[in-house]
């Protein structure tokens, strides 16, 4: 197992089943108020050039319940790669705390972070993926459907980081990946031939929305403007709407589909109320399960460390 979690593509399926199996133990001994102080008296930063909602607060708790503190530090107080280099960011603050989390936009500061951090560092997200979450959404299918024998997975909209994601996961666990995408909005074409070359998952591409769901065992979507996009959420809603997830879409997959976001939705824009909050839905399951498997993914780093 790698020093840090900077991509899915870094990881082994059998890494990657090995933190499903603590997951699901820490998981267990969270649900029963058990203590697992696993990172007792240990320290993590936690950079954030993006505000988010469910990554500081799976992060910050899920470090406490480890037994641990987690320290936050927005945008004023770091400045990563403006203020100061990230590889002077990365020395220092190896001197004070034993692993780091950070959630930036340009990829290349992770990667840089990781290089020069003599301690373990942990990609909470940059414009180009988004390993943490998609580790939570298919654990929280394998919770639900009870294996991932046999899957097919079509996810619906801006082929961004969160699709990068699901094709680096394509490309260590078999399944069948379809991005649904307008045209010009496409995942990164190198990340998709990497997966693709593995052979071991089937990857299709289409703008075809409702060819793209049949017999979808999961249906998964994202925002259509992320942040940073702000000026372009006009035109992209203009684009989008044909892919929008709404019953009617729903009807074209399986019955017993289950229906993905990895939040914060912009109710009636990507994906209705009824289909959010409807019987189909693992939305809330998925983001409570980010703090579980992060939980893993700290554990296991820093008892390589």
């Amino acid at each position: 197992m790698n020093k840090d979690f900077v991509s899915i593509a870094d990881y082994s399926k059998q890494d990657i089943e090995t933190i499903f199996d603590l997951t699901a133990e820490l998981k267990e001994k969270t649900q029963r108020g058990e203590a697992h102080h696993l990172c007792k008296g240990q320290t993590m930063s936690m950079i954030f050039a993006k505000p988010s909602a469910r990554t500081r607060i799976s992060f910050e708790t899920g470090m406490y319940q480890l037994g641990g503190y987690a320290l936050y530090l927005s945008p004023n107080d770091i400045g990563i790669g403006t203020r100061e280099a990230v590889s002077d960011v990365a020395r220092v603050i190896s001197r004070y705390n034993d692993i780091i989390m950070a959630r930036l936009f340009d990829h290349e500061h992770i990667l840089e972070l990781a290089e020069y951090a003599t301690v373990p560092v942990i990609n909470g997200l940059t414009d180009y993926n988004h390993p943490c979450q998609i580790m939570a959404d298919i654990f929280t299918v394998k919770e639900h459907r009870g294996h991932l024998q046999d899957i097919k997975i079509t996810y619906i909209g801006d082929g961004n980081n969160v699709a990068n994601s699901w094709i680096n996961l394509a490309g260590k666990l078999p399944m069948h990946l379809v991005i649904c995408s307008p045209s010009g909005y496409e995942p990164d074409e190198q990340t998709l031939k990497r997966s693709r070359q593995t052979g071991i998952s089937e990857i299709e591409i289409t703008g075809d929305p409702k060819a793209a769901v049949h017999n979808a065992d999961v249906v998964y979507t994202d925002v259509w403007a992320s942040m940073g996009q702000e000026k372009e959420a006009a035109q992209r809603k203009k684009v989008f709407m044909p892919y929008q997830v709404n019953r009617d879409l729903m009807s074209h997959a399986r019955s017993d589909a289950y229906v993905m976001h990895c939040l914060p939705a912009h109710r009636g824009e990507e994906i209705t109320d009824d289909v959010l909050d409807g019987p189909q839905s693992i939305v809330f399951d998925e983001a409570e399960n980010r703090m579980h498997v992060q939980k893993a993914i700290i554990v296991q780093l820093m008892q390589k460390a």
